[in-house]
């Protein structure tokens, strides 16, 4: 490139390259606004709750279909930070509903929206509260037997607190890019918890919360470039074809975050991405240090080789310290993995078959 520079003329190449990133612009603002009045709009009715508790319930998703209403029940724990239906997206589209009809009952955590009565909620209400509830509940489903837990991210820590908590509860435990070494593959705490620590306290105290815009900022933050090249690319489709469909399926799902009460935001950013602590062996949840090396279930920790948001490197932390657990590695990023094109080939069949084969 630096050969080819040095030969062409630089008023010529001034003007070319002002053309290319003005179309590139166009191209941009010309995503973002078919996006915005694509007359796509989310149309799945929630199944009925089995348990609710605060803005919390328990959706029972074996009503998807006939052979998951006596299928075997699955504790689905999702994310805090995102809305929990990524794992129902669209009508065939959704891993929840490929589970149903698999003859599998998903019990779905949705954690709903934290009011003014949640905003002083910690990570042990959260896990040794709700969460302990409705393993229960889906205990009770099942008959008394205990039952397969499925974590998704965030949801994926929590459940692995929760299966170190009540093991007799828990038949297996499947950890979907779960992040838990918080210093792997990042080398070391990122500067939003080192410098900028006094800045994201200001916005907790003064909020009662960590803010949806704050935790958007944050995410963009680790790929800035992604959000000018999917709207560029949008921009290229057919805005009634099934591509277009499931990117404004997908872009409303992350526009669409609940904010994190105060302690939990605290505890996360500061104990977890600062200190490192469930790594360390030092993170505590109702009075008990959550060591996986406890964990005796049979585990499967699937560990996406293109995440961004986890590094591998952070998952596999966890993975590689519960004994025997299984691995799976597919090619895919960190929400790609659970809906994009290769979702059911790369994640949700193996997890399927790997559920069967596993059952106590």
């Amino acid at each position: 490139m630096q050969k080819d520079l040095a030969n062409a003329d630089p008023e010529a190449f001034a003007t070319a390259l002002f053309a290319e990133l003005t179309h590139r612009h166009d191209r941009f603002l010309s995503g973002v606004e078919t996006y915005r009045s694509h007359p796509y709009r989310r149309q799945q009715t929630p199944p009925p709750p089995l348990w609710e508790r605060g803005p919390a319930q328990l959706l029972d998703y074996g009503t998807a279909s006939p052979a998951g209403k006596t299928g075997r029940p699955i504790l689905v724990v999702p994310s805090l930070v995102n809305r929990s239906y990524i794992m129902d997206l669209t009508e065939n589209h959704s891993f929840l509903r490929f589970l149903a009809a698999g003859g599998f009952r998903p019990l779905l955590v949705d954690w709903g929206t934290p009011g003014s009565a949640e905003l002083e909620r910690t990570l042990d209400d959260y896990i040794a509260g709700d969460l302990a509830s409705a393993l229960d509940t889906a205990v009770e489903v099942a008959g008394g037997d205990p039952v397969p837990v499925i974590g998704y991210c965030m949801g994926g820590t929590l459940a692995a607190a929760l299966s170190v908590l009540q093991p007799e509860k828990v038949a297996s435990l499947l950890l979907l890019a779960t992040p838990w070494d918080f210093h792997a593959g990042t080398d070391g705490p990122p500067p939003a918890v080192t410098s900028g620590r006094r800045a994201l306290e200001q916005v907790i105290s003064a909020a009662g919360c960590l803010p949806v815009d704050a935790l958007q900022t944050m995410f963009f933050s680790l790929d800035p470039m992604q959000g000018w090249n999917k709207f560029r690319a949008f921009a290229e489709l057919n805005p009634a074809s099934a591509a277009a469909i499931s990117f404004v399926a997908l872009e409303d799902w992350l526009n669409d975050g609940v904010p994190l009460s105060a302690p939990v935001a605290r505890e996360c950013l500061f104990s977890w991405y600062g200190d490192n602590s469930p790594a360390r062996g030092e993170w505590v949840v109702a009075g008990q240090r959550i060591n996986p090396a406890e964990i005796a279930c049979p585990a499967l920790g699937v560990l996406p080789a293109q995440d961004r948001i986890v590094p591998p490197r952070s998952a596999a932390a966890l993975v590689n310290t519960i004994p025997d657990a299984d691995t799976l590695t597919p090619k895919a990023g960190h929400i790609g993995m659970m809906v994009g094109r290769k979702a059911e080939s790369a994640l949700w069949h193996p997890l399927s078959e790997w559920l069967k084969i596993t059952r106590n």
